[in-house]
């Protein structure tokens, strides 16, 4: 495989703790997955690019046994300061998603919303591999990833490669790369699992008096004899 463009976290050091932050709460979806997983008797969960723990915590609530890890330092420091907080367990290493710092087999389920995008075409089907890896035979994926209809995929942003771009503003991403996806690249990549389900969602929502439109593919996915 070709090189890798070099893996850029958040900034994660100016995003405040904000307990009403959109960073400190669960996205809708993993309520689902956490019924959904626990009627699986599954046991090992892995958040994949933690942030500040949002994930870790509600499924270290509800049981689970959770690792987690991030390329940022700071963000795993705030989610073990939050997890200790709560009184929950979590084994917390600092890592790259090219390379998850998991042992082969070892989870069942991972959970990885508005991570893999951050990388480039190479990058993203290095990860479909590294999943493979980490993940126990039927264990499961809910992932995220960025569509080509979404507003930043049109920007005048600097170009990696066809599908990716370094995003050119300033704030938390600032020349982080993000890769976009439409449903025959996705079909590509995840060619060794198979789906389950696949959405494409939109958000829409204004910031500085501007209009976006948020476009990103949600899958399900199983490791498994496909």
């Amino acid at each position: 495989m070709a090189d890798v463009i070099k893996s850029k976290g958040w900034n994660w050091q100016i995003v405040s703790d904000d307990c009403t932050s959109v960073w400190k709460n669960p996205a809708s979806e993993t309520f689902y997955l956490v019924s959904r997983w626990k009627n699986q008797h599954k046991q090992s969960f892995l958040d994949m690019g933690c942030g500040l723990g949002r994930h870790s915590v509600l499924f270290a609530k509800n049981g689970f046994n959770v690792s987690a890890f991030d390329i940022s330092e700071n963000a795993i420091e705030r989610t073990c300061d939050w997890m200790q907080e709560q009184g929950l367990n979590i084994n917390a290493k600092v890592g790259d998603m090219l390379n998850i710092p998991f042992e082969d087999n070892s989870m069942d389920c991972v959970l990885c919303i508005n991570v893999i995008s951050h990388t480039d075409t190479n990058g993203v089907y290095k990860i479909a591999d590294e999943l493979k890896r980490v993940l126990k035979q039927n264990g499961e994926c809910y992932l995220t990833l960025a569509s080509k209809d979404t507003w930043g995929y049109k920007q005048n942003w600097p170009v990696v490669d066809e599908n990716t771009k370094l995003r050119d503003e300033e704030g938390p991403e600032y020349m982080v790369p993000h890769f976009y996806a439409d449903y025959d690249l996705i079909s590509k990549i995840f060619k060794d699992f198979e789906i389950l389900d696949i959405k494409h969602i939109g958000t829409f929502y204004t910031h500085n008096n501007q209009s976006y439109e948020s476009y990103h593919w949600h899958l399900l996915i199983r490791k498994s004899n496909v």
